[in-house]
């Protein structure tokens, strides 16, 4: 039956992390821009967002580095090729949360070679991500009353393209 084909998809979490109007974004080792987090494994399956979040962030990030996890902000759903898969597609629904940088600093884990603070009154998606990522952090950007706050997630809405 043609338009009814379920579709499968990783799941992954996202932190939009703060200071002040800086937003951390890295850049992994196959050459892409990323958002701070990544996608849930099987053992997760049980465990709250949050914490899944704060393990991610740990390993991408350093256990040093000290952040403050508030709730989810912005949805995202993303297609890319996989590194190291033979081409596979692989389609990611991610739920982004809000973050406040508490302190420390940035220790980068072994899948990525860099990061920026950005400043989030000057800062251009476009110039670092495409797909639905892109999508994704125009949407928070836009939910950012002049980039400083994000609006009430209660006003949350999942992106149809």
């Amino acid at each position: 039956m043609a338009g009814n084909e379920i579709d499968v998809y990783f799941v992954a979490v996202k932190a939009l992390i703060r200071d002040r109007s800086k937003l951390l974004i890295t850049h992994d080792i196959f050459g892409d821009w990323d958002i701070p987090g990544g996608r849930l494994r099987k053992e997760d399956f049980d465990a709250p967002l949050e914490a899944i979040l704060e393990r991610k962030l740990g390993e991408e990030l350093g256990d040093a580095f000290v952040v403050r996890i508030g709730g989810p902000c912005v949805f995202f759903r993303h297609q890319r090729v996989e590194h190291g898969r033979d081409g596979q597609v692989a389609r990611i629904f991610a739920v982004g949360f809000h973050v406040d940088y508490a302190a420390g600093v940035v220790k980068l884990g072994g899948h990525h070679d860099n990061h920026l603070w950005v400043d989030m009154p000057s800062f251009r998606p476009a110039d670092y991500f495409t797909g639905g990522w892109l999508r994704g952090l125009n949407e928070y950007l836009a939910r950012c009353s002049d980039r400083q706050e994000v609006a009430d997630s209660s006003s949350l809405r999942i992106d149809e393209h």
